[in-house]
């Protein structure tokens, strides 16, 4: 193949390749003919191509005869990137930030099944929550932090918490019927956030964001929390706080905007 000055040989060559394994990606285990007819390239150069990704380990024979597979090189490459996009070390830098600026107790906090999971926490420096310890859960209904995590979800999941798990009222301000959770959490979507105002703990306040990953998927939730008089003293500051540095999170984690 002819080559200019620039390398766009090269180039040209590389594009090609990536467009197979973009294509074996989507087909599973695919023969060479196919790749031709998927890619519009002959069938003569797709054999080469795949030659030369076999000998670099990025594609591998397949289960059935004549047939390729990803190899597992790209696995070990996909690896490493997923590794940039650990919630925990993305937010830690913006959690640390957060509890230096407002002394609160701040919270990251994944789900699991039904339940909001805190995977880190920095203790405010005015007063300990207990509520939600590092390692603890909430129910999804209760607490910024957890509601955010469920109000982000399909409203399809919605329903089958309500059906799976029965909303318990841990305070009298607990948004535990169908209609008061549904309410909320249309809310906290519209928004963007979620407001906890002593429906875990009298006295208690929280915000909680959401944090996307490169899917547009919530991933995790950020929140930070303390007595109600020091969190909304300034309502809009705390809320700013929670969303934008949730959003930092989101982009380290490569969300670009898009839901």
């Amino acid at each position: 193949m002819p080559r200019d000055s620039n390398g766009g040989g090269g180039v040209a060559v590389l594009a090609k390749a990536t467009a197979l394994l973009d294509h074996i990606a989507a087909e599973g285990e695919v023969t060479p003919a196919r790749l031709a007819e998927l890619t519009g390239e002959p069938r003569s150069s797709v054999y080469r191509l795949l030659a030369s990704l076999q000998h670099l380990e990025l594609v591998e024979p397949g289960r059935r005869r004549g047939t390729y597979l990803l190899g597992l090189k790209l696995f070990r490459l996909g690896t490493a990137v997923v590794s940039r996009f650990d919630a925990r070390a993305a937010a830690q830098p913006v959690m640390e930030r957060i509890h230096e600026e407002t002394g609160e107790t701040v919270f990251l906090c994944i789900r699991r099944g039904f339940e909001a999971v805190c995977i880190e926490r920095l203790d405010g420096r005015r007063v300990n929550l207990l509520a939600l310890g590092l390692g603890g859960s909430l129910p999804l209904h209760a607490g910024a932090v957890a509601r955010t995590l469920l109000a982000f979800e399909p409203p399809e999941f919605w329903e089958e918490y309500l059906e799976q798990w029965k909303p318990e009222a841990l305070t009298s301000k607990t948004p535990a019927t169908r209609a008061a959770l549904i309410e909320e959490l249309r809310l906290t979507r519209e928004r963007g956030y979620a407001i906890s105002d002593e429906d875990v703990t009298p006295g208690v306040g929280a915000v909680g964001a959401p944090i996307f990953d490169h899917t547009g998927a919530v991933q995790a939730a950020l929140s930070f929390g303390g007595m109600v008089e020091f969190v909304f003293a300034d309502r809009e500051r705390s809320i700013a706080l929670a969303l934008d540095g949730a959003a930092e999170v989101s982009r380290t984690l490569g969300y670009d905007g898009r839901q």
